[in-house]
């Protein structure tokens, strides 16, 4: 059973940092490409970053520049750096094992000052 655990969520100022991290149960993990999502209230989920297996990211362009996803194949863990919170930023976040279609409970993350 695949079980994804998202933590680093909370509350940030405008222009802050954040770094959430989704750990994944078991080895299975580092055969597959992982997504962040996240859910605005009152909108529909969106896709982040996809990071694949080797390593190779994809952005949303409304993070781009912003936002870093990596991955540490050995602890099972997805990472997302997150600089420059705009409140615009803030929602839910979910990791997802894009093939599986897995996902973990979620984080908050609120930014405002």
């Amino acid at each position: 059973q695949v079980q994804l655990v998202e933590s680093g969520g909370g509350l940030v100022q405008p222009g802050g940092s954040l770094r959430l991290s989704c750990e994944a149960s078991g080895s299975f993990f580092r055969f597959y490409n992982m997504g962040w999502y996240r859910q605005a209230p009152g909108k529909q989920r969106e896709v982040v970053a996809v990071i694949t297996t080797g390593g190779k990211t994809n952005y949303a362009d409304s993070v781009k520049g912003r936002f870093t996803s990596s991955r540490d194949n050995a602890k099972n863990t997805v990472y997302l750096q997150m600089n420059s919170l705009k409140a615009e930023d803030t929602a839910v976040y979910y990791c997802k094992v894009e093939a599986l279609d897995a996902w973990g409970q979620g984080t908050l993350v609120t930014v405002s000052s």
